[in-house]
C-alpha cells in the first residue's frame, strides 16, 4: 500500500515537472519569437551611412537618465549630439525631445532642451514631449499628438530596432541612426533589459493601448515653443 502510494506520488511529480518544463519552453520560445520579430521589423530601416539618411520632418531624441539639476547621462548626451548632427545637416526640419517629466524634480526633456539651446539650435524647432515615459508612449504620441509622418530616431544600437519598429507600428515612416559614440558602463544591463522590453513592445503592437497621457495636438510643422512648459 505504502509503496503503491509513493509510486503514484512520484508519477504525479514527474508529470507536474514535465508540464512545468513544457510551459517554460513555450514561454522562452514565445519570448525569442517576439525578440526576433521586433529586431527584423526595425533593422531594415536602420541606416548605417549618414549620407544615406532620407529627409524627414523631425529627428527624435528619446529620454534617458539625468542626474541632479539637469546633468545628462552619457547615453542621453550622445543621443542629443547625434540628433544635432542630423538636424544641422538638413535631414530633419525639427527636433522632437520625448522623455520623462512626470515629476517636478525629475525632468529629462528640459535638460535636453537646455543642452540644445547651448548648441545654438533654433528655439522654434525644438518640440518637447513631457509624457514620453517609455518608447511606446513616445512613438504613439509622436503620431497622435505631434502629427509626425516621417522621423529619424537617434538612439543606441541595442535600442534602435525596437524604437524604429514601434514608430513604424504607429504609422510613422521612421528610420534609425546609431548614437553609440562611446562604450557605456551599463551596456550589459541594457542588453538584458532589452530582451524583455522587446517582448512588451511585441504585445503592445498587437493590443495598441493608449499611452498614460494623451493631450492637445501640437503639430510638428509649427512652432516648437508652444510645447514648452517654461
Amino acid at each position: 500500500m505504502g509503496m503503491g502510494k509513493e509510486h503514484n506520488e512520484n508519477k504525479k511529480m514527474k508529470k507536474y515537472l514535465s508540464i512545468s518544463i513544457i510551459i517554460v519552453l513555450i514561454v522562452v520560445a514565445l519570448g525569442l519569437f517576439a525578440n526576433v520579430s521586433i529586431i527584423n521589423c526595425g533593422e531594415k530601416y536602420i541606416v548605417k551611412d549618414f549620407g544615406a539618411l532620407p529627409k524627414t520632418q523631425a529627428v527624435m531624441i528619446l529620454g534617458a537618465r539625468v542626474y541632479g539639476s539637469n546633468s545628462m547621462s552619457a547615453t542621453l548626451t550622445d543621443r542629443a549630439d547625434t540628433a544635432i548632427r542630423v538636424y544641422q545637416s538638413g535631414k530633419a526640419d525639427k527636433i522632437l525631445v520625448s522623455g520623462d517629466h512626470g515629476q517636478a524634480d525629475y525632468d529629462e526633456v528640459n535638460a535636453v532642451k537646455n543642452y540644445l539651446l547651448e548648441k545654438n539650435i533654433d528655439k522654434d524647432d525644438i518640440f518637447l514631449d513631457h509624457a514620453g515615459f517609455n518608447t511606446y508612449d513616445s512613438m504613439y504620441r509622436a503620431k497622435e499628438i505631434f502629427n509626425v509622418d516621417s522621423l529619424i530616431i537617434t538612439t543606441q544600437n541595442f535600442h534602435l530596432p525596437r524604437a524604429v519598429c514601434l514608430a513604424r507600428g504607429m504609422g510613422i515612416e521612421a528610420y534609425g541612426f546609431s548614437s553609440d559614440l562611446r562604450p557605456y558602463l551599463t551596456q550589459q544591463e541594457n542588453n538584458y533589459r532589452e530582451f524583455f522590453a522587446r517582448i512588451k513592445a511585441f504585445v503592445y503592437l498587437i493590443l495598441k493601448p493608449q499611452p498614460r497621457f494623451f493631450g492637445q495636438e501640437i503639430t510638428i510643422t509649427g512652432n516648437g515653443q508652444v510645447s514648452w512648459d517654461r
